[in-house]
């Protein structure tokens, strides 16, 4: 077996799913076992773990923190029924980059909580929190869908911002590429889309079904339906990305008509103006169907991210030390992106076959994999 191969079989089984795909949700059992992992390969490696009081943990080798570093690392939490290599990979390949790099150079590796969103809702919250984007009292306060609170998952009211991020030199995140985009090995990003998701709420009347007559009907799931179509049309039109995936229903009976329907709207474009024009677009659709079908929709922004153009000269640097590897834009988001606006940052793809993510179908070779942990070695050297 492969260094890459022996280290991805300690993690491979934890938090996998009878479906195949991964429940890592942030700050829950499977995650805090990777986290107590992540802790071992840093002490196996004398290096010294920090926590930055946001649920960000890091280890370092060096002074935590210290002037010049290069932090790289990527997060260990999944979307409900995930690949296991959206994340994990990036900090896998960080762990056996450093083995490459000579010991005086000073390198960070971080794993960062609630990169997906996929527990409290807020995509790279824990990044987030570190370069101050989201204030730390409504981050605390932000719930699963049992009720719990990322503060009191956290047992504590989270940090916030960090001025010690200003004294990184620089952070380059390894990731599977998400699309079919990448045809070799190892690829650089060049920029990240401007994307959101949006919380719709429909409401309408609760009834029975079958008294209720059809032309007495304020029926919200109605205007749902009309709204997913009407999304999936605007971004064909756009030349976008729009998905609903999630819905919640109630009461969520079979023989009666929803008093309320919640969907999350995701939204992505390659410019901000196309995203705010297909938004737009749906949110008025959507109104205007909703008058019609006597129901209302009230809208929430939950997370907005503006586009992301990381370094040129950082990327293009990259690809030449790396033989011209190709560079890619990339329309999922990453702590990277957040990163970006504080700090010099790059990204390194490591190619995907099947081009599916966020499923069990999610997938890179062990070779690859290798060719991804040899491009961030060189590229951590490079830059310390």
């Amino acid at each position: 077996m492969s260094e890459f191969a022996k280290l991805w079989a300690e993690i491979a089984p934890i938090g996998r799913a009878g479906s195949g795909g991964y429940l890592r949700f942030a700050l829950t059992e499977p995650e805090l076992t990777l986290r107590d992992w992540f802790r071992a390969q840093a002490a196996l490696r004398d290096m010294t773990v920090t926590d930055d009081g946001n649920g960000n943990l890091f280890a370092w080798r060096g002074e935590p923190w210290a002037p010049g570093t290069v932090l790289t690392g990527s997060h260990f939490d999944s979307v409900p029924h995930g690949g296991g290599y959206d994340g994990p990979l990036g900090i896998v390949s960080a762990f056996l980059a450093v083995d490459r790099v000579p010991r005086d150079r000073r390198i960070g590796i971080a794993a960062f909580v609630e990169e997906e969103g996929g527990r409290f809702g807020v995509p790279c919250l824990g990044s987030r929190l570190l370069t101050g984007v989201i204030d730390p009292d409504r981050a605390a306060a932000l719930t699963d869908r049992d009720g719990i609170s990322f503060g009191a998952a956290l047992g504590a009211r989270p940090a916030g911002a960090r001025k010690e991020i200003g004294q990184i030199a620089a952070v380059v995140e390894l990731h599977i590429e998400q699309g079919r985009a990448l045809e070799t090995p190892v690829g650089v990003a060049s920029a990240i889309w401007p994307h959101g998701r949006w919380r719709m709420d429909f409401t309408g009347i609760g009834d029975h079904a079958g008294t209720t007559r059809m032309t007495d009907r304020h029926d919200p799931m109605l205007t749902f339906a009309h709204t997913v179509l009407t999304a999936d049309q605007e971004a064909r039109l756009a030349g976008a990305h729009a998905t609903m995936g999630r819905v919640q229903v109630e009461p969520n009976a079979t023989n009666a008509i929803p008093s309320l329907v919640r969907g999350w709207l995701d939204a992505r474009a390659a410019d901000t103006a196309t995203l705010d024009r297909l938004v737009g677009s749906v949110v008025e659709k959507a109104t205007e169907r909703a008058a019609r079908d006597g129901t209302t929709l009230a809208m929430t922004a939950e997370s907005v991210s503006g586009e992301v153009a990381f370094d040129t000269a950082l990327a293009e640097r990259l690809s030449a030390l790396l033989k011209d590897a190709p560079i890619l834009p990339t329309g999922a988001g990453h702590d990277a992106g957040v990163l970006s606006a504080h700090v010099p940052t790059a990204m390194l793809f490591v190619r995907n076959p099947t081009g599916v993510s966020h499923s069990p179908a999610e997938h890179a070779s062990d070779d690859d994999c290798e060719a991804g942990i040899e491009a961030l070695a060189t590229v951590l050297e490079e830059l310390t």
